[in-house]
């Protein structure tokens, strides 16, 4: 039986539902890693010589030329732009994020311009970077781009997540295609993505992905890709790197989260997760006002979700509301809600604890017939989600 140290903190013991997300935890990390972990930290080691160590396995596992471990994806982007911008020029390095350069132009698509907890454009201003926005937010033509690069365009990120407009844009083949043709280095955002080889594959220079979602890594990032743009970027520890920097222990977790990826059953846990989402599934069929399909993921990692899409004059409750009484509900269930306004969420199986699937299907059945009990429909107004997301934060520390 799992030890569950969160009462004893005065934390609400959640179950998540939500996916990998940074503001639950992210992930459970692997046996692995944690053994890892606990293995180093009463050593200490040179710190350069044990990324070199790193940079071997991430290359193994992404194909590509280097690697190196960083605080977060979100560090790797900007670390990754910075060594765009300065190359090895150390002291440009340390100027950032005054660029010495004219060159400091990074192009985005504008639909992919999103917020991942915080917003992708921040992350390349932070590296002395200037965002140059390509096409509109959902429609991107090959004129767009290729009108954007001057020689002032150090580089041109790419962002693969479930949040990004996923119609009307260059892909990520088109969208190296034209950077190439132009000498751009391409940078690729992955960081919630399953394949480690696949955006190098099609031509991306560095790729970057969390070691702390999929991988069930301690909180890091990856960057991995071409040799010399990788040491471009890890020079950049010198500069804005020394804020985003990881300990020993982050750099050999993730190198065991990576080589435990290679032996992880990817199979076995597919079927666990297909028996979560059909026992839920089986649970929601046949009540008024709710209609539950499973679905697979946007961007084509190997996993499905569940949609439960909710009719609130059947259901007695919009789909906002149900969310809402799953969370402050015992145990509390945090499902992924990005989309509620649109009347559905998604229930994701990925991070799990044996037995919680069921106590997941209890909890829908139990707020879905407490509210169809109820002689009005449980329907608060959606703006007020908006007008509160942050009372929490903004409040903190109480």
């Amino acid at each position: 039986m799992l030890n569950d140290i969160r009462p004893s903190l005065g934390l609400r013991p959640v179950i998540n539902v939500s996916g990998t997300m940074t503001s639950l935890g992210a992930s459970i990390v692997v046996p692995e890693a944690i053994e890892a972990m606990a293995s180093i930290l009463p050593h200490f080691v040179e710190i350069n010589d044990l990324q070199r160590k790193a940079s071997a396995v991430i290359a193994r596992l992404t194909g590509g030329e280097a690697g190196f471990v960083t605080a977060s994806c979100s560090a790797g982007i900007s670390l990754a732009v910075a060594g765009a911008i300065t190359g090895d020029n150390l002291l440009a390095i340390e100027k950032l994020p005054d660029a010495v350069s004219e060159k400091n132009e990074v192009l985005v698509q504008m639909g992919h311009v999103v917020s991942y907890g915080a917003p992708v454009d921040q992350a390349i201003r932070l590296a002395g970077g200037k965002v140059v926005l390509v096409g509109q937010a959902t429609s991107t033509h090959r004129f767009h781009m290729e009108k954007a690069i001057t020689d002032k365009t150090a580089a041109a990120v790419y962002v693969v997540s479930h949040h990004v407009v996923d119609y009307g844009l260059l892909n990520l083949k088109e969208f190296v295609e034209i950077a190439h043709a132009r000498g751009v280095p391409v940078i690729v955002d992955a960081a919630s993505e399953y394949d480690l080889r696949i955006f190098l594959e099609q031509g991306a220079d560095i790729a970057l992905y969390s070691g702390h979602k999929f991988l069930g890594g301690p909180t890091s990032g990856i960057v991995a890709g071409r040799k010399e743009l990788v040491r471009h970027a890890f020079l950049q520890n010198m500069g804005i790197g020394r804020g985003m920097k990881v300990g020993k222990e982050s750099i050999f977790g993730v190198m065991a989260a990576l080589e435990a990826w290679e032996k992880r059953d990817h199979a076995g846990i597919r079927e666990r997760e297909t028996g979560s989402l059909n026992l839920w599934k089986r649970t929601l069929d046949g009540r008024p006002g709710v209609t539950a399909l499973i679905e697979p993921d946007p961007t084509n990692n190997p996993l499905d979700r569940l949609r439960l899409i909710v009719d609130a004059e059947q259901a007695h409750i919009t789909a906002w509301d149900l969310a809402d009484a799953l969370a402050r509900g015992t145990p509390p269930i945090i499902v992924r809600d990005h989309e509620v306004e649109h009347r559905y969420f998604y229930l994701d199986p990925c991070n799990l604890h044996p037995g919680q699937d069921v106590i997941v299907a209890n909890r829908l059945a139990e707020e879905l017939d407490k509210a169809r009990a109820s002689n009005e429909i449980i329907a608060t107004p959606i703006e007020n989600r908006s007008r509160h997301r942050f009372d929490g934060v903004l409040r903190w520390p109480d």
